[in-house]
């Protein structure tokens, strides 16, 4: 009673901490948050200089003083203290000081991550200022965001494609019924183009450039149309500045290996799928959702490889925070599917 008559008071905030990106869902609101999961900090005091978005453009440029720190490896805190000052920094960002109460909070994390993991992430909610913590696995709040019919008896297969992780999931009757997680997403293709420069032309360069290469000529399969683009880095043998031109055959070369490991945990997944459910599949296909869902021909191949329809989200990186809003609106159906232990 007394923590519904909070719930009056204070904005409910639905969050989705990724590893590349955290999204902010508030009640009644929408999203109003979308920035990198970047902080830069001094290294001496480890006082805050920036988050989000001006953090990340400080990656790979910063003075010996100061350090830009991704603090989300892989889906999960690698940093427990820059973590909890960037959620801290959001949640004042989107909250506010207009609230006598704090706020409520539900954040989506990876289905693999450990129990001392999942405690990590309630009390770097509870510690940056939540009244009470709850955890949705990522794939059921990306399954929700997309709009498939998770509460009916029926099979509906989710992939999200995050930048650390890649969660694939079946899901009927409100509960998941298989999940496969691989820490393998958006930053690993990003390091797979890295290595690839390095390996084919001595040439160096940053994360971010290797993010602009994968978005600019990157692909899971032939599109029918190569493109090719300049990349600039370092020469590893000279130690000189370097440019080259590079086609969009060979960052497909280069994105091999976790664009495999992303359609074998997919095929994986679908081996041990009920008889019941995997007829459900072939009517309804599956659905992709996360940032790496957006590489060119990613839907194509893994229908080749499944046999199966595969539709993309309309709004994939908005998925997981969308269904975190949905959930918001829903308290009933947040105990029933959120891992509730509150806080």
């Amino acid at each position: 009673m007394f923590s519904n008559l909070l719930g009056l008071f204070s904005l409910d905030i639905g969050i989705d901490l990724g590893t590349a990106n955290t999204l902010v869902y508030v009640k009644e609101r929408g999203i109003v948050l979308r920035e990198p999961s970047v902080v830069a900090i001094q290294s001496q005091t480890n006082r805050v200089l920036a988050v989000g978005e001006e953090a990340k453009r400080m990656l790979g440029r910063t003075p010996v003083n100061i350090r830009a720190i991704r603090p989300l490896k892989a889906g999960v805190i690698a940093d427990f203290e820059i973590t909890e000052a960037m959620l801290r920094y959001f949640i004042r960002k989107v909250h506010g000081r207009r609230q006598l109460v704090r706020p409520r909070v539900i954040v989506a994390v990876p289905s693999g991550i450990t129990e001392v993991e999942k405690r990590a992430v309630k009390d770097s909610a509870q510690h940056a200022g939540a009244r009470e913590v709850y955890l949705i696995e990522e794939p059921m709040a990306a399954a929700i965001g997309v709009g498939l019919p998770v509460q009916e008896p029926a099979g509906n297969m989710i992939v999200d494609i995050g930048g650390g992780t890649t969660e694939v999931a079946l899901i009927s009757l409100a509960g998941i019924v298989l999940s496969r997680s691989v820490r393998v997403g958006g930053d690993e293709m990003d390091e797979a183009i890295v290595q690839y420069l390095k390996r084919v032309y001595n040439l160096t360069i940053g994360e971010r450039t290797a993010e602009e290469v994968k978005i600019t000529l990157g692909s899971a399969c032939p599109t029918g149309e190569e493109t090719k683009m300049e990349v600039k880095g370092c020469d590893v043998i000279k130690g000189l500045p370097k440019t080259l031109t590079i086609s969009s055959q060979e960052v497909r070369e280069a994105l091999r290996e976790p664009v495999t490991t992303i359609c074998e945990s997919v095929a994986q997944t679908l081996e041990r799928c009920p008889p019941e459910l995997a007829a459900d599949l072939v009517d309804r296909g599956l659905v992709l959702a996360g940032g790496g869902s957006l590489l060119r021909g990613m839907d194509r191949l893994i229908s080749e490889r499944t046999g199966l329809p595969v539709h993309r989200a309309d709004d994939p990186m908005s998925a997981v925070a969308e269904g975190t809003g949905v959930v918001l609106h829903e308290l009933n159906f947040l105990r029933k599917v959120a891992q509730s232990d509150r806080v």
